[in-house]
């Protein structure tokens, strides 16, 4: 059974992006004139996620808590990355960010050319030109108004610990004097295993901190600024565990809304 839900779910997945797709390039033909932060090219990307999130027979998502209809401009949001199920949870907020992804992701038919089109910012691990490159594209969005959302472990990990994390989000922070708003995403790792195509039974939530302002700071501040991040996600994500514990006494979920 487990099988045949999960070939439905790529299928479904795969459906959902290719239409959400053509969707989203005639909005894009429609708005690009006037539309120079792709702020509806990216709502649209996702709210494909979103669907497909919804449809994925395994999958139990939301947010718990209150989170905030709208953040400051520039505003660069970091959190712990689980699983390759994190977008679909995370496109629950209900605010729009440009994403820093693997570049192998915007290779991916119909889902990743979408991630093209909404101004998400790809980079290759690894190669410095590519991550400056990257970083620089960051800059650029955080100039006109738009948050960005990087991973700083940089990769998913492998178990319950969070990886060191990488300078750069917080060293652009920094630089443009943006705000770091903190968030912390459990129960995807089960959604869908590491170097699995097999989905499982999953109920994920997202909460999100306190921004952290980063005026008068100086790069000399930027391990503060790492470790100040890193207590509120390891604090959130304490918060969610229990709530995304899956069982036969599993306990409901309080507090979490689906859209």
């Amino acid at each position: 059974m487990n099988i045949l839900l999960s070939v439905w779910t790529w299928l479904e997945i795969g459906l959902v992006s290719l239409l959400g797709f053509f969707i989203q390039l005639v909005l894009a033909i429609v708005t690009w004139p006037f539309d120079r932060r792709r702020y509806v090219t990216g709502r649209c990307l996702r709210r494909i996620a979103w669907v497909s999130a919804k449809l994925a027979p395994f999958w139990h998502f939301g947010v718990h808590g209150s989170v905030p209809k709208q953040i400051a401009p520039r505003t660069v949001v970091v959190g712990n990355h689980e699983s390759i199920a994190d977008p679909f949870l995370l496109s629950h907020l209900p605010w729009e960010m440009k994403w820093l992804g693997k570049a192998s992701l915007f290779k991916i038919p119909a889902f990743g050319w979408s991630m093209w089109i909404a101004g998400d910012i790809p980079v290759t691990r690894g190669e410095q030109s590519s991550t400056k490159g990257a970083m620089a594209r960051c800059a650029q969005w955080l100039d006109k108004g738009m948050p960005v959302m990087i991973f700083p472990e940089g990769t998913r990990s492998k178990t319950d610990e969070l990886l060191p994390f990488k300078d750069g989000a917080f060293r652009l922070a920094i630089e443009k004097g943006a705000d770091i708003l903190p968030l912390a995403v459990s129960g995807t790792r089960r959604a869908l295993p590491k170097d699995s195509w097999r989905f499982a039974a999953s109920r994920g939530l997202v909460a999100v901190g306190t921004p952290i302002s980063t005026q008068g700071m100086t790069l000399a501040d930027v391990e503060r600024l790492k470790a100040l991040a890193r207590e509120q996600i390891l604090a959130l994500r304490a918060t969610l565990a229990p709530l995304t514990a899956m069982g036969p006494e599993s306990p409901e979920t309080p507090g979490v809304s689906a859209a």
